[in-house]
């Protein structure tokens, strides 16, 4: 590598390493020296592809994406039961709210299967497609979306309270019943 390249490396690896290792650190769920070593080995794969290398970023993600499902397949977990609908809050509007829900968050996403882990963190934490997610995985979309089902499930059971917001009441919201309703 010439020392041009090799400048190029460094100031890419010093401008993102932060993003990786927020983005290593969900993926590994919440285990800091598994996320660095995670994040390290992606580094040191595409130090190798450097010059071949278009958009260094994409690259770096997606080695990180394959090496932490090489981990998962190779643990294979026992089957989880799926319970449960998915957790959709409103944002909270101040910032303890916000460190309490991303608390919350992370210690759920540690307590699933690394499988899990990926599978939601590719869906709704990068915004993958499902398309995007297999193909980057090696699976099927059919398996994707099982994975992903499942996953939510048991989220919805290791954090109850990432549960659905309660509905404003129409006396609430000033409007009124809807036809039909009983007071």
């Amino acid at each position: 590598m010439d020392p041009q390249d090799h400048e190029r490396f460094r100031e890419f690896v010093d401008d993102r390493w932060s993003a990786l290792l927020r983005l290593a650190n969900l993926l590994t769920g919440g285990d800091r020296h598994e996320a660095e070593d995670l994040v390290q080995s992606a580094l040191m794969k595409t130090l190798g592809r450097w010059r071949h290398v278009d958009d260094p970023e994409g690259y770096v993600r997606t080695v990180m994406y394959r090496h932490q499902v090489s981990r998962w397949r190779l643990r294979r977990p026992h089957r989880e039961p799926a319970l449960g609908t998915p957790p959709d809050r409103a944002a909270p509007a101040d910032a303890a709210a916000d460190a309490v829900l991303r608390l919350t968050v992370r210690q759920a996403l540690a307590r699933l299967t690394p499988r899990q882990r990926t599978m939601l963190v590719l869906r709704y934490f990068e915004d993958l497609s499902e398309s995007e997610v297999a193909k980057l995985l090696g699976c099927s979309v059919g398996t994707v979306r099982s994975t992903t089902h499942r996953s939510l499930a048991r989220l919805r059971v290791l954090a109850p309270e990432l549960g659905t917001p309660a509905r404003p009441t129409p006396a609430a919201t000033g409007g009124s019943r809807p036809r039909g309703a009983r007071a």
